[in-house]
């Protein structure tokens, strides 16, 4: 487990070291994730140990949400002087999430629909 730990751990620190050093907009969290998944599939998928931490901390998920819902209540202020530009973009948002998903989805459906060249 301390081992599984570490290997994420490194894969965030090397994201980080990557986005501060480019100067990079992407997140050095969201970078190391792209490179333990590149690491992960060259080797076939996770350890069984890495698999069972991932998991374990996947069922802990919502315990990292608490910081965030106190960060709300901190900048309740803010947040209600700016409540038509986060409602505006929020709701933009998440229709165009709504309609790409969709299109994406009609795509995958046509092409597992088309029929297969008989080879």
């Amino acid at each position: 487990m301390i081992g599984a730990i570490t290997l994420l751990l490194v894969f965030q620190l090397l994201g980080e070291v990557i986005a501060r050093t480019l100067a990079l907009p992407i997140p050095g969290p969201v970078i190391g994730m792209a490179l333990l998944f590149a690491a992960l599939a060259l080797r076939g998928g996770p350890s069984t140990d890495l698999r069972d931490t991932a998991q374990g901390l996947l069922q802990h998920l919502s315990l990292l949400f608490v910081p965030a819902g106190t960060g709300v209540m901190l900048h309740y202020q803010r947040l209600s002087d700016e409540w038509l530009p986060l409602a505006v973009s929020l709701l933009l948002s998440t229709a165009l999430t709504i309609g790409l998903s969709a299109l994406v989805l009609r795509l995958l459906i046509r092409r597992s629909a088309a029929p297969k060249d008989a080879s």
